[in-house]
């Protein structure tokens, strides 16, 4: 069923907001439907550009009176399609990019349509930092709600983990807030239960003093040392202080000017560094990555935090076709590398197949499992398959790769889930994500703050009166 709003309804809706609503047969319809993620293409029947929280407070009432879905977004990069939706509204953050630092008291108050790429430039005036995506074009919201995985993990913790305070808009249009002193199950349920509760207007973290030069960058190594590159990182990252943040990705070499044209195209396999202490003191702890190879090119060194924050940016542009399918390990070892190797050999042609190891524990595992509702502290590593298209034909071939690559590397998984990295795979996926005490207690957020399931386009957490 296609939903049609009247003009009279949308000319009134119009008159109430400081931003803009947009309709089929508008403009620039088209460009305000459009996500990162292509693989999603769907026509809302209105999208609301707010320009501020009372136009967030105007789109969720008006949405509310006229029975739409509703879609939050922010950055727009859902890997599941939640940024969008058909025939219902959404509620599109994204103009709303207003940060202040207060550099006192190493804080920043953020609102819901900043990008990593705004939050950095603003924190690093100071030389401070949170941890962020490893894409700058990536919102903070959504990123922080799931977890929130990035460069400096290990030294400082989770996204989720340096949220101190959330404004949020609720399911009956008003507005709360969420800290350690107000509505602090909120805030509980808001580190790691994702977008369930209400649409997250203001988001206040705690910063650490990091750069704005840092020790960091890729090291990059020919296909056939894989195998021996991931023996090397299990025991290297093992023996690794917080301070030490990695991540390996094998995938195909991109025609960068700092590889040779040779290997354009070829199987690679990169180790990716974020030193969290002194840019004097990098160079000793990644030294037997620096010497294992050789390596095609070695950047790892000194460069400015916000370069590492947007290196991958230009492989990660908007419109193409995204699908991950992620887990845990407890170890990495040759049963495992089998399995990956075996895939990667026969991943869809002409398109970016990627498999990801991030290397986790440190300050994520300082946090107390029951503190927030992030459930993934205690495994060193997760796993992330990418299967990346540009042609929308390729995409059920792709997605039926990672798919059948996923199920193979279960059997070596922990069992558990990042939400931030998988797709719309269903109720039992998500409650795969969270142990059963930690599910329950989000069921009992979700019954006080929206029990009749507003905000369902998300990795739901369904009240227990739906």
């Amino acid at each position: 069923m296609t939903t049609t709003l009247g003009d009279a309804t949308v000319s009134e809706l119009r008159e109430s907001l400081r931003g803009t609503a947009v309709v089929p047969g508008d403009a620039d319809y088209d460009a305000a439907r459009a996500v990162w993620n292509g693989y999603h293409d769907k026509r809302p029947a209105i999208v609301v550009r707010c320009a501020g929280t009372a136009d967030v407070i105007t789109a969720v009432r008006f949405a509310r009176s006229q029975g739409l879905e509703i879609a939050t977004r922010g950055g727009g990069h859902s890997i599941a399609g939640f940024s969008t939706v058909d025939d219902g509204i959404v509620i599109d953050l994204s103009p709303m990019q207003g940060v202040h630092v207060n550099a006192a008291a190493r804080t920043a108050r953020a609102q819901g349509g900043v990008t990593w790429q705004g939050f950095d430039h603003e924190t690093q005036a100071f030389g401070l930092a949170v941890t962020g995506g490893l894409v700058s074009s990536t919102g903070i919201g959504g990123y922080t709600l799931g977890g929130g995985l990035g460069h400096l993990a290990r030294t400082h913790g989770l996204a989720c983990d340096n949220l101190i305070a959330a404004d949020v808009v609720t399911a009956d249009g008003n507005l709360i807030r969420a800290s350690a002193d107000e509505n602090a199950d909120l805030l509980w349920a808001l580190r790691g239960g994702g977008g369930n509760f209400g649409i997250v207007t203001s988001f206040e973290y705690q910063l650490y003093q990091h750069g704005p030069t840092i020790y960091g960058g890729p090291i990059f190594y020919p296909g056939e040392a894989t195998e021996g590159l991931l023996a090397l990182y299990q025991d290297w990252s093992a023996s690794q202080p917080p301070e030490v943040n990695s991540l390996v990705a094998l995938t195909m070499a991109p025609p960068m000017p700092f590889l040779p044209p040779e290997v354009h195209g070829k199987p690679i396999a990169i180790v990716a560094g974020c030193f969290g202490g002194a840019v004097e003191d990098g160079d000793k702890h990644y030294q037997a990555l620096k010497d294992f190879g050789p390596p095609i090119a070695d950047l790892i060194g000194p460069m400015p935090y916000v370069a590492l924050q947007s290196l991958l940016d230009p492989l990660w542009g908007p419109g193409a076709g995204n699908y991950f399918r992620s887990g845990f390990f407890s170890r990495l070892g040759a049963d495992v590398t089998e399995v990956v190797q075996s895939f990667l050999a026969r991943r869809p042609a002409g398109v970016v197949s990627e498999y990801h190891v991030h290397h986790m524990g440190g300050a994520i595992d300082d946090v107390a499992p029951d503190a927030t509702a992030y459930f993934g502290r205690g495994a060193p590593y997760v796993w992330n398959i990418i299967s990346r298209w540009e042609n929308p034909a390729d995409a059920e071939a792709n997605m039926a790769w990672a798919r059948e690559f996923g199920d193979a590397l279960e059997q070596f998984s922990t069992g558990q889930s990042y939400v931030n990295y998988i797709g719309d795979t269903g109720p039992e996926r998500i409650r795969a994500a969270y142990p059963p005490a930690t599910y329950a207690r989000l069921v009992q957020v979700k019954d006080r703050y929206d029990p009749e399931n507003v905000f369902h386009l998300n990795q739901n957490i369904v009240p227990s009166g739906t």
